[in-house]
């Protein structure tokens, strides 16, 4: 049902978990463990779905919380549960409240999960390629200093994403990111199919971590398209399936 990063699972009264598809109540495309509210799933059997995700990482189903993610560089600080429908947009959470776990949909974007274990501060951010490119992961470590974390101190761990082996890209996607930076070459190889590259996210969301400060980072290696315990995004549009499940990744410091 769930992975877990071996840095994160070393830092005392923490709980995280990086979930699979499986555990949960959901069928067909969506089976089984689908935290999507955004999906066209039985939106009771999502409930269902999240309720067993919050209870792994010690929370009640209240306090469970995850955004209207919108592929930006918002962040927003998390200190108390928000009612019901609509949630806030944005596509980071951090917070230094216990008893509250930050959740990061994805269905091959990438999750990436912060703490700072002495100033007891933790984020959670949703880093696809357009969120990575325009800020997200460093404006979530931002908000975490704004909390009292120190960038030096913090944690990150980057969890199950489409991998470069399977990233298809467009030559207009390349120059997109070669004109933000001449130095994101490094992140494309030549793809089979002309005109096409592939790219590596995890390889971008590490250098940029890393360009912000974070010295200590784990990458769980995992691909969400090659693998099928895990949502894909790019494998249901292959398959032309009509809909995909999400996964919803989570961080809570216990209460």
């Amino acid at each position: 049902m769930t992975l877990a990063s071996s840095l994160l699972s070393a830092v005392p009264g923490l709980r995280h978990a990086f979930f699979t598809r499986e555990g949960g109540v959901s069928g067909g495309i969506y089976s089984a463990l689908n935290g999507g509210l955004g999906s066209n799933d039985d939106q009771a059997l999502v409930a269902e779905n999240r309720r067993r995700m919050a209870e792994h990482v010690g929370v009640a189903p209240e306090r469970f919380l995850s955004l209207h993610q919108i592929h930006s560089p918002d962040v927003l600080v998390a200190d108390t549960p928000w009612p019901g429908r609509p949630r806030p947009k944005g596509d980071a959470l951090v917070t230094k409240v216990p008893g509250i776990a930050l959740g990061v949909s994805t269905a091959d974007c990438g999750p990436v999960l912060f703490v700072d274990p002495d100033a007891r501060v933790i984020g959670g951010a949703h880093a696809g390629w357009k969120g990575a490119l325009t800020g997200v992961l460093e404006a979530t470590i931002s908000a975490m200093e704004k909390l009292g974390a120190s960038r030096g101190g913090i944690i990150a761990a980057i969890g199950p994403l489409i991998r470069q082996d399977s990233y298809e890209v467009g030559n207009e996607f390349v120059a997109r990111f070669i004109e933000a930076d001449a130095d994101n070459a490094m992140f494309f190889i030549p793809s089979v199919r002309e005109g096409h590259a592939m790219f590596d996210l995890a390889g971008f969301i590490r250098k940029r971590l890393e360009a912000a400060g974070i010295l200590m980072i784990d990458d769980l290696g995992l691909d969400t398209y090659a693998d099928e315990r895990f949502f894909s995004y790019r494998r249901s549009v292959h398959r032309k399936e009509p809909d995909y499940g999400r996964h919803v990744h989570a961080i809570a410091l216990e209460a």
